[in-house]
Order: structure tokens, then C-alpha cells, then sequence
């Protein structure tokens, strides 16, 4: 463990270049990092589509950014992206790059960008091979502070640094112009503040994704019982899940899938009375915006990457579980299992009734 004075580093570089939960989940690794080394520049190398969204909330300083569908091209595309990367990273003098994406891509950056600091994980998650090397001089635990949520995993350089942990969840803020941008929205589609449910049906993978008529008869349900209206949220590659509860909901449904951006989505979650949704990015920004959350997990351990910082219910199949997917489903990777698919509407409509049973006097605190 490093004990190093709070003026020693003055830029850090931290490799994030996963999904968009990861992003929110190490906004409080930022965060934290902010708060012990306030002259500090805190610069992400993210996906290009994220780089606006930790600027303009203020998690990260700068971005240096990529082109993710470069590099998973040709084998020239993502070399001629790694080049400019490095190219760009190395115009900066960094005091310390800290490697929590842990893979075989960030670590050869991590070995070519001179930095007299450099945190990786020990061991790492996806163990080298003979003719890789671990480039950090300071390794980082698994997970820290006793925790085996994935926050911790990114929390876990605080504790190498000898950082003191002072933020432990993600907390958010809408940017004030995107709260009027969502507000406006509501108001086209006479919508009342904290009077719908966001309902989330898409994920990165399809063995995430509960199906989609389970979301309708949940939907349909819950809007008969408590009066809520309903929004579907999501990227605009989950384009066949929306259509298939759109075309089948009794409910009327508003369709915001894939017209949103990261920051207004951000507000409009805010404003959501609850969130229904997969394990995905989109919960763990309701999370950070304050929403109470449910979550549907299928062979990903809750325990691991529930939402984390607000009320919430996290609803998992018992384990293990006769196999529902078929040919889909391959059990050892929670992305190709589709143990999801097992929760019934009874438990996630019930989830919903005991959520917003808990919340309403916070809620009515609150307004």
C-alpha cells in the first residue's frame, strides 16, 4: 500500500473502455480520486460515445477517446486505432495510469505509456500468456475493503493508494438544461414526474434479456394497479424487443428507445417513479440518478453487480437452473446464459407492489 501526499499526482489516466454500467460504476472511483487529489487532472480513455457524458457531469477532466467499432475491425483498423491512441496518450505526461478494464488491450497501453505510477489488478481476471507481461509496478486487489461488488473491484485502486473511501455509490446529477429537456418530453406525452415507471427490455447480450411478453404482462399489470404510465427506454439497436411489447401492451406505452441520448436518458430516469429493467448500463444509471430500482438478473450474481445506492429489489431464478435456452445457452458465461428467462411476471410484478410500498414515504419526503 502507497501513502503519498495529496499534491504528488497532478494527472491520472484511468482505462475504462467498457459498457456503459462500468462507466457509472467507476464514476466514484473518479470521484473519490477528486476529492483526495483536487489539482488533479482526471482523464478516461473511453468509447467515443461516452466522452461527453463524463466531461459534462464532471467524472472525468478530459477523454481521450476510440472507436470501438475499429477495433474490433481488421487486424489493420485496430492497429491503426491502438497507434493513435498511444500517439495521443503519450502527448501527455501522466503521473499515474490506473488499469481497471484488465484486459490484454489496456495492459499493452498501460506498458507504453510512461508513467511513473502504474495500478493493475493481481491476479488479473483474464490471466496472460507466456509472452504477456503485467506492466503495473503497483498491484491492485481483486476487490477491496472487505466487498465483492463489482464497485469494489473499481474502488480497489483507493486502497493500493492508501485512499481513504469517502463516496461508495454512484450519485449522479442531471445537467440542469437535460432536467428541462426531460421535463419537456413529459410534457408532450402528458406524463407526470415520478408518475411512470422506465421499463428497460434490452441488454448488451441476449441471454440478459427476460422476453420481452413477460415485460408486457408486467407492464399491464402494474400500470392497472397503480395508475403508473409506462416509458420504454433503451439504444436504438433494441429495436425488436421494443416492437414485440409495443404491438402486444393493452397499456399505452411511450416509445423512447433509441431517442435518447446518455444524458438526457440520465434526466428522464430522474424523473421516473421506479425503474423495471435488465442488468444493463440503464440500471445502474437509474441507480446513480436516485430512481429505486428493479433488477433482473439471469446467471449474474446480484450480489456482484446489483444497483447499488438507492432501494432496490434484485430478482434472480434459482440456482443452478434446468436449462431454458437451449442451443443459446452457454452456462459458464453469464452473457450466453439465459437464466433470465425463468423469472416469472408474478415475482417482478410483486417486486414492483413491495418497492414502491417502501419508497413512497422517501418519496413523498422528497417532493
Amino acid at each position: 500500500m502507497l501513502q503519498i501526499s495529496p499534491t504528488a499526482f497532478r494527472s491520472i489516466l484511468i482505462l475504462q473502455a467498457k459498457f456503459v454500467g462500468d462507466i457509472v460504476l467507476a464514476s466514484t472511483l473518479a470521484k473519490n480520486l477528486q476529492l483526495e487529489y483536487p489539482e488533479a487532472r482526471i482523464v478516461f480513455l473511453c468509447e467515443a460515445r461516452f466522452g461527453g457524458f463524463l466531461t459534462e457531469h464532471g467524472i472525468a477532466s478530459e477523454v481521450v477517446t476510440f472507436r470501438r467499432a475499429m477495433m474490433r475491425g481488421t487486424p489493420l483498423q485496430r492497429g491503426r486505432e491502438l497507434l493513435q491512441m498511444v500517439r495521443e496518450l503519450r502527448q501527455q505526461r501522466f503521473d499515474m495510469i490506473i488499469d481497471i478494464t484488465d484486459s490484454k488491450t489496456s495492459r499493452i497501453l498501460s506498458g507504453l505509456i510512461d508513467a511513473p505510477i502504474r495500478l493493475g489488478y493481481h491476479p488479473t481476471e483474464r490471466p496472460m500468456r507466456w509472452y504477456e507481461r503485467q506492466p503495473a509496478n503497483v498491484r491492485m486487489k481483486p476487490f477491496a475493503f472487505g466487498e465483492r461488488h463489482y464497485l469494489y473491484r473499481y474502488l480497489s485502486p483507493l486502497e493500493a493508494l492508501g485512499v481513504n473511501l469517502r463516496v461508495r455509490a454512484p450519485a449522479i446529477r442531471p445537467l440542469p438544461f437535460e432536467t428541462s429537456r426531460a421535463l419537456a418530453l413529459l410534457g408532450k406525452y402528458r406524463l407526470r414526474p415520478h408518475g411512470f415507471l422506465a421499463v428497460h427490455a434490452g441488454a448488451s447480450f441476449p441471454g440478459r434479456r427476460w422476453q420481452p411478453e413477460r415485460f408486457t404482462a408486467a407492464i399491464d399489470r402494474i400500470s392497472a394497479e397503480t395508475g403508473l404510465d409506462v416509458v420504454l427506454v433503451g439504444g436504438p439497436e433494441e429495436s425488436e424487443a421494443r416492437d414485440r411489447i409495443m404491438a402486444a401492451a393493452k397499456t399505452p406505452v411511450v416509445n423512447l428507445v433509441g431517442a435518447l441520448s446518455l444524458e438526457t436518458l440520465l434526466a428522464l430516469l430522474k424523473e421516473a417513479r421506479l425503474f423495471v429493467g435488465n442488468e444493463s448500463g440503464p440500471m445502474h444509471m437509474a441507480a446513480a440518478a436516485g430512481t429505486p430500482v428493479v433488477g433482473l438478473f439471469g446467471l449474474t450474481s446480484p450480489t456482484q453487480w446489483g444497483p447499488v445506492g438507492v432501494p432496490s429489489i434484485s430478482l434472480r431464478p434459482s440456482m443452478p437452473c434446468d436449462c431454458v435456452g437451449g442451443d443459446l445457452c452457454r452456462r459458464t458465461d453469464p452473457s450466453k446464459a439465459c437464466c433470465v428467462w425463468r423469472l416469472e411476471v408474478d415475482a417482478v410484478v410483486e417486486a414492483v407492489r413491495e418497492l414502491l410500498a417502501r419508497t413512497v414515504v422517501a418519496l413523498d419526503h422528497a417532493v
